[in-house]
């Protein structure tokens, strides 16, 4: 039988109205976004269905938001659709912890929420910025940003998938890289709109804070193995989760090769579940014959209950 991974999206996939539509459908969703508004203190629920925008990409608002739809969503299909692997894309990670229970939905919640504010906090002490690359492999953007940064420290953040890799770094290097790359030979380059410098050294303070945190929570043993984006293999020792936590924050995300081992592991059914289709796209850039399915809408939520039992591991 063929092997199935879920992967879980981040931040970059949130758009006003998310969850919505499911908490209407299915209205055991809703129970999972009243909790989390309990433990952040604020009514999520609103600010996912109806925004402002500026306040749902706010990245305090942002985790927890993507966290508890995705987690809603495969709370749907939890008894239907089981994996053999779980990853997610950086926040991605927490849901993917908690769906292997590793993680309770609470302390979840409650990390996410922490790691938005310390991710924020950590962007103003040490101002910086992200920016996107195309059409070079990682070893160009690699040497790029060797060049650059005698202009300001700049290194790769998200290895999404040949040709798009983020890089992340101080404005004076990210910005020298962005001149650079086409001489590199870059498509294109492209500062984007962040408040920090993410999974760079730049988040060192968030990184020693949120290790703190995690001191203070329960994390067991994975159920599932979960591909941790630092090293993008799979772990399930708790200890050893915790470290791939803290490790995250100041290292690049390793989504191209997590997606290279999972699909040399004979996974052949990948579930993208929560919102938007990212990640699916960003599967099918690494390999174009990759069965993925985006399950966010109610509609392809319902076609997995619907299937005959047993269709589906």
């Amino acid at each position: 039988m063929s092997k199935v991974a879920f992967l879980f999206p981040g931040q970059g996939s949130q758009y006003v109205g998310m969850g919505k539509a499911l908490c209407e459908s299915f209205p055991r969703a809703r129970r999972w976004f009243d909790e989390a508004s309990s433990i952040i203190g604020e009514d999520l629920s609103r600010i996912c269905f109806e925004g402002p925008e500026e306040k749902l990409k706010k990245t305090v608002n942002t985790q927890p938001a993507l966290f508890v739809k995705s987690w809603a969503a495969w709370d749907v299909v939890k008894d239907e659709l089981a994996a053999d692997f779980v990853a997610g894309h950086s926040l991605g990670e927490y849901t993917a912890l908690a769906v292997a229970g590793a993680i309770s939905f609470a302390d979840g919640v409650a990390a996410v929420r922490k790691r938005g504010e310390l991710m924020f906090e950590s962007g103003v002490r040490r101002p910086g910025t992200m920016a996107a690359v195309l059409g070079l492999s990682s070893e160009e953007v690699e040497k790029l940003c060797v060049e650059a940064s005698a202009a300001g420290v700049v290194q790769p953040a998200n290895l999404n998938c040949p040709g798009q890799v983020v890089i992340s770094g101080e404005v004076a290097g990210v910005e020298r890289a962005v001149e650079l790359a086409p001489e590199h030979g870059a498509k294109k380059a492209m500062v984007l709109k962040v408040s920090g410098a993410f999974h760079s050294e730049l988040m060192e303070d968030a990184r020693d804070e949120l290790a703190r945190f995690l001191e203070e929570i329960d994390i067991r043993d994975a159920r599932v193995p979960v591909i941790a984006n630092a090293t993008a293999r799979p772990v399930t020792d708790g200890a050893e989760i915790r470290k791939s936590l803290v490790d995250q924050m100041t290292s690049p995300v390793r989504w191209e090769e997590s997606m290279r081992f999972l699909l040399d592991e004979d996974v052949a059914e990948f579930y993208e579940i929560g919102s938007g289709k990212v990640l699916r796209g960003l599967l099918r850039s690494v390999d174009r014959s990759a069965r993925a399915t985006s399950m966010g809408p109610p509609e392809t939520l319902t076609a997995v209950l619907d299937r005959p039992k047993g269709a589906v591991r």
